[in-house]
């Protein structure tokens, strides 16, 4: 997204925050975004929704997670600074920003009022010292802008120094991972204090099960006046997505987390349910452990690209849901280069022809992890296994539960696997740093792929200036991505999810989140 002109200025103007701002992941404003019966009348107030979510809420520490499963309850409990919206547009949140000409200093000014849920006034030593929390654990998604100084400069302001210009600055602050909390955790213990988190989003944690469901109710103190509309929200754990279609179906479940594509049309057209399908920051991609031998193999990467229809792929398995991927970035985040960049096709004769030039020419066994209950997943495993059997690659699928899943591939446990990538702000370089920077949390999203050429572009990509040669810098780092392959991107699916027809102002954002302060229920 384009710079403006500096100096910069969000600013917290009534009529842009009720009309304009649509914003984050955290949060949301304004009036509820329409949806299918949304024009049943002015938003009511009361009832509790059944959220139904394949995966169950297991930490709350915003600064150490970074799965969707945690990540979405974390951002209706704690918020950040700026946020963005459904465009992916960055906008003022809890503070107003003033941004210096030389790209330096930023100033923020809190929100008049501002209060924790426990209805404590929010500081600008809380934003202090949850930032400095964050900055010290670092986490997955950490602060990595060169800050040089962070401090409380006013009743209501806190001013952030930087080193040196940071492009995605304002992008990096407005993840999740960026909420304010109480200064020393409200005189509690880390553990104590996750436990029953304190925060300014519209909802307070009220009961937990980590391995079950996690109830909320309303923020009694939340600065959206009026908001939530709900006086509860439970996230309610089911096994798989199947369950979670016949559970919405039969009104047990208010609104469901994830759609299966073969059953969008089907949800869409049902009488009772309403379909949600929009654009997001989301790839769906085969994995490659390279530190397994035979994937630290240039030649048996390109082979196995080579080797796998993705067009074929997409048609079989998404139903018209989602496009083919040739890059790594979706076309809704900033400088993606779909159209732009040239990826392997399928061609099973180059692929043939790629795995002779490597150390494994006749091919060799391998596994292929998958997680359960995903039933898209699986018919993916199922297409990838038959097409590296031309090629002489034998594939055997293991499918598990998705928290041991993501224990195995999170300790590089694992040859292929399948999964997505997913951007938690609109700036690229979050998604590029994640999967491409062998120094980082993932170490390249646990591939463990080194490029030194990316690692330079990528950190170029930092320090330049919106425009046209940041634009090249990402162009060059997706194509060398897609020439070295250390993961195939294969589509970019939509965000699929379903209420029913009683839910009003269900706004899904691009990375997949939800703006439930500002869904409301219709009487029964």
């Amino acid at each position: 997204m384009p710079k403006s002109s500096r100096p910069r200025r969000l600013a917290l103007a009534a009529a842009a925050l009720s009309a304009a701002l649509v914003l984050s992941a955290c949060a949301g404003s304004g009036d509820p975004a329409p949806n299918a019966g949304s024009d049943a009348g002015e938003p009511v107030s009361g009832g509790t929704l059944a959220f139904g979510r394949v995966a169950a809420v297991n930490d709350l520490d915003l600064n150490q997670q970074i799965t969707a499963n945690n990540a979405f309850a974390i951002d209706k409990i704690f918020e950040p600074l700026v946020a963005f919206d459904e465009q992916g547009e960055i906008g003022p949140w809890l503070a107003e920003v003033d941004e210096s000409e030389d790209g330096l200093v930023y100033t923020f000014t809190l929100r008049d009022g501002l209060r924790f849920s426990n209805g404590e006034p929010v500081t600008p030593d809380d934003v202090v010292f949850s930032l400095t929390r964050h900055i010290e654990v670092g986490g997955p998604l950490p602060l990595t802008a060169p800050i040089a100084g962070l401090e409380a400069t006013g009743e209501r302001e806190v001013t952030i120094t930087l080193d040196a210009p940071y492009t995605p600055f304002l992008s990096e602050l407005s993840g999740f991972s960026n909420g304010i909390f109480p200064a020393e955790f409200g005189g509690l213990s880390e553990e104590e204090f996750f436990q029953n988190p304190v925060g300014t989003g519209p909802f307070v944690v009220d009961e937990w099960d980590p391995n079950g469901d996690l109830s909320f109710v309303k923020n009694e103190h939340y600065w959206q006046e009026g908001k939530p509309y709900l006086d509860g929200l439970v996230y309610t754990f089911v096994a798989d997505d199947t369950q979670l279609r016949q559970q919405l179906a039969a009104g047990q479940l208010d609104a469901i987390d994830t759609v299966p594509a073969a059953n969008a049309a089907e949800v869409d057209a049902a009488a009772n349910t309403v379909l949600s399908q929009t654009e997001g920051w989301s790839t769906e991609q085969v994995f490659f452990n390279t530190q397994r031998e035979q994937f630290a193999d240039r030649h048996v990467r390109r082979a196995i690209a080579h080797a796998l229809d993705r067009d074929g792929i997409a048609t079989a398995t998404t139903f018209g849901t989602a496009e083919v991927a040739n890059s790594l970035l979706p076309p809704s985040i900033t400088y993606s280069a779909n159209d732009e960049v040239e990826a392997l096709d399928f061609d099973i004769e180059a692929a043939k022809a790629e795995l002779a030039q490597s150390e494994y020419p006749d091919g060799f066994s391998t596994t292929l992890l998958v997680a359960s209950g995903n039933a898209q997943r699986a018919q993916i495993a199922q297409i990838v296994q038959e097409s590296l059997a031309q090629i002489g690659i034998e594939v055997e699928i293991e499918s598990l539960d998705i928290a041991v899943f993501r224990e195995r591939f999170f300790a590089y446990d694992y040859d292929l696997m399948i999964n997505s990538g997913q951007s938690d702000a609109p700036d690229p370089n979050g998604f590029i740093t994640f999967q491409a920077d062998p120094e980082g949390f993932s170490k390249s999203y646990w591939t463990h792929f080194t490029d030194d050429r990316v690692t330079e572009l990528m950190h170029e990509g930092r320090t330049t200036p919106d425009g046209e040669e940041r634009a090249a810098i990402y162009r060059e780092i997706q194509q060398i991505l897609a020439d070295e392959v250390p993961y195939i991107p294969l589509f970019f699916p939509a965000n699929l999810k379903a209420t029913t027809d009683r839910v009003h102002g269900f706004t899904v954002l691009p990375n997949s989140s939800v703006r439930f302060q500002d869904v409301w229920l219709a009487a029964e």
